[in-house]
């Protein structure tokens, strides 16, 4: 599949640059290009290549093709993905790790893939030990997606800090979260959505110096939209993006609806 590029609009807000696209597909096959650009580029000069995976709906359209892609060194990449539900078991659909391994690591053969323990006994233990393991790994890519509330990885709005000291941290969700998560399907009512989740902070994602982020769907015109336009603050904690040298956000016509004459 290749993506018309005439029929792509960009634009850019602050540091970060949006590009937009008819539809989920084209939009998922342009962001795991642009992941693919970044991960050859970095194998050149490198035998070990670190990035970071996100789950969610948003990231299938990207994942898919990312993995069908031919040539790419897998074999150089150490992966660590963003977040994970506690206390929510391997086998249940909405698990993270169990996303990843069935639309990531089971698919292409990487040096290294490390997952975050969900239901280890400690949790802030599981923190301290990814956050080590992050810094000396030092990720060099991310790829990334925005929730309806603003959030990146589980930093919801009221748990979001851009000077967090932590790397890592065990957050608590908020309704709007939640109710996303029931939405997508993850879960069957709001009762079954845990109460807290293992995050990578903003700071931790601020550092990395690519990111891909991977938005479709007409439930994410409105946060784009405040992403956008409203001020940078942990009210929207995407607003942060704004200031990324390295950002590119992929959207649909579905998530731009709002964007207006930004896009004209």
């Amino acid at each position: 599949m290749a993506v018309a590029e005439e029929n792509k609009k960009s634009f850019q807000v602050g540091a970060m640059h949006i590009e937009i696209y008819a539809d989920r597909a084209s939009m998922g096959f342009a962001a795991a290009s642009a992941a693919a650009d970044v991960m050859k580029q970095l194998a050149t000069t490198s035998d070990l290549v670190t990035g970071i995976f996100a789950t969610g709906a948003s990231q299938l359209d990207t994942l898919d093709p990312l993995t069908r892609m031919p040539g790419l060194p897998w074999e150089k990449i150490r992966g660590f993905h963003l977040d994970e539900y506690v206390g929510l078991p391997l086998d249940h659909i909405a698990s993270f790790r169990g996303y990843l391994r069935k639309n990531l690591t089971n698919k292409v053969t990487m040096k290294e893939f490390n997952e975050i323990d969900g239901t280890a006994p400690d949790p802030n233990e599981v923190c301290r030990e990814y956050s080590e393991k992050l810094r000396r790994s030092d990720p060099q890519f991310c790829l990334l997606g925005i929730g309806e509330n603003g959030h990146i990885a589980f930093n919801d709005p009221a748990v979001a800090d851009f000077n967090d000291p932590l790397d890592v941290k065990v957050v608590e969700l908020d309704g709007t979260c939640k109710r996303q998560q029931v939405a997508e399907g993850w879960f069957g009512g709001l009762d079954e959505v845990p109460n807290h989740a293992i995050s990578l902070t903003i700071p931790t994602l601020m550092r990395v110096p690519r990111l891909i982020v991977s938005v479709p769907g007409s439930r994410k015109a409105q946060v784009m939209r405040r992403t956008i336009e409203e001020a940078i603050s942990p009210e929207c904690p995407a607003t942060i993006l704004r200031t990324h040298p390295g950002v590119t956000v992929f959207l649909d016509e579905e998530s731009a609806a709002e964007l207006g004459a930004l896009i004209l």
